[in-house]
């Protein structure tokens, strides 16, 4: 196989798989990516067995074939290429490759293309159309709620929950969860509760700066996003999702409101204090204030008030300040209500006026 291509193409679409390919030794030829170059196109891909990439890259063949290359290593070789300049690569047999610009020349070891794996197939697939826009708000707003290397390996992703024409897509890690509704462009012909993992979900990000539709087509053991002429398929999460409908509670009856930026400069300034740990901060609610406090003691005690909208009874609650703020940071409005019980029941969060948009944060003891 031989090929020219310009550095910057390179540089583009390598970057795009960095985050996908194997950071672990655990299979070699998870850390490479498969280039196969032909005269009527040529693309790369590369996964790590549960996510995968596959795109489209512009190069001049001379000489059609497939390589299986180590990722980081050429990302790193062509980023240090100055200029504009055009990249030959060329096979000298299954193991080695020639990387040339100018002057400058890498030889660099292969993989055999047939270790890499195979693209799976999609059964019983069913295609849902979404707008960039709407997907891109949809994991922005319940992204950060999500598990990270969760036990409860259900909870390490987004459950995208489809029924008519109705789309809900909830991130959970036990203690607190987001939830967002919109519809779909047109109904699903049966309901569907899929996870997709949360790193599928973050890296989708990046391309959906495009426009016109996206394809999310949901088969029985992966979930294909087709954005423009790249496509992401992951394998979802198996096991049941929680019953997210139980966690959002229905009878908080002390109903508080505020201005959003108010509350997350004053959570900003109070949390400087709190246990890095636990981010505790104490939320005294009276009427027409919220007092904020931490205290650390080794380092000392903050404070700071916020103005609310409230008339109630005097309520003492606990939360970790980092999941208050996520919550406030990915909500667009300017006035945001609280829904509260008593001291160890669960707070609601809404964008003022905004049903679609729901977020729970568990407090905590303090």
């Amino acid at each position: 196989m031989k090929l020219k291509v310009e550095r910057q193409e390179l540089v583009d679409r390598l970057a795009n798989i960095q985050n996908v390919v194997e950071k672990r030794n655990t299979m070699p030829v998870l850390s490479h990516f498969l280039l196969e170059a032909g005269k009527d196109g040529s693309r790369i891909s590369a996964t790590d067995i549960e996510t995968a990439i596959r795109e489209p890259i512009k190069v001049e063949v001379e000489s059609e074939g497939m390589l299986c290359i180590p990722a980081r290593k050429l990302f790193e070789i062509v980023k240090e290429i100055k200029g504009d300049v055009e990249i030959t690569i060329a096979s000298e047999d299954s193991q080695w490759i020639r990387v040339s610009a100018g002057k400058s020349s890498f030889r660099l070891a292969c993989l055999s293309p047939d270790e890499f794996p195979s693209w799976p197939s999609m059964e019983e697939p069913v295609e849902v159309k979404l707008d960039p826009s709407v997907l891109e708000s949809l994991i922005e707003r319940t992204l950060y709620s999500a598990g990270e290397s969760d036990t409860r390996y259900t909870l390490n992703g987004l459950l995208f929950h489809m029924q008519g024409q109705n789309l809900t897509v909830v991130g959970t890690d036990g203690h607190r969860m987001a939830l967002i509704n919109t519809e779909l462009g047109g109904a699903v012909s049966k309901e569907l509760k899929v996870i997709v993992p949360r790193k599928t979900a973050s890296e989708i990000r990046k391309f959906l700066n495009i426009e016109g539709e996206i394809t999310m087509t949901v088969g029985t053991n992966h979930v294909l996003f087709t954005i423009g002429e790249v496509e992401f398929l992951a394998r979802l999460i198996e096991g049941t999702y929680p019953n997210y409908s139980q966690v959002i509670p229905t009878g908080n009856d002390k109903l508080v409101t505020m201005k959003r930026t108010d509350m997350i400069s004053a959570l900003k300034l109070v949390s400087v204090m709190s246990r890095e740990r636990s981010n505790a901060v104490k939320a005294d609610l009276e009427p027409s204030v919220i007092k904020l406090s931490s205290n650390n003691p080794d380092l000392g005690e903050a404070s700071d008030e916020v103005a609310v909208t409230y008339d109630g009874d005097e309520l003492s609650m606990g939360f970790n300040a980092k999941y208050l703020l996520d919550v406030l940071q990915a909500m667009g409005s300017e006035d945001v209500t609280l829904e509260m019980k008593d001291q160890l029941s669960p707070t609601l969060i809404k964008e003022a006026g905004n049903d679609n948009y729901k977020c729970v944060v568990m407090p905590m003891r303090i």
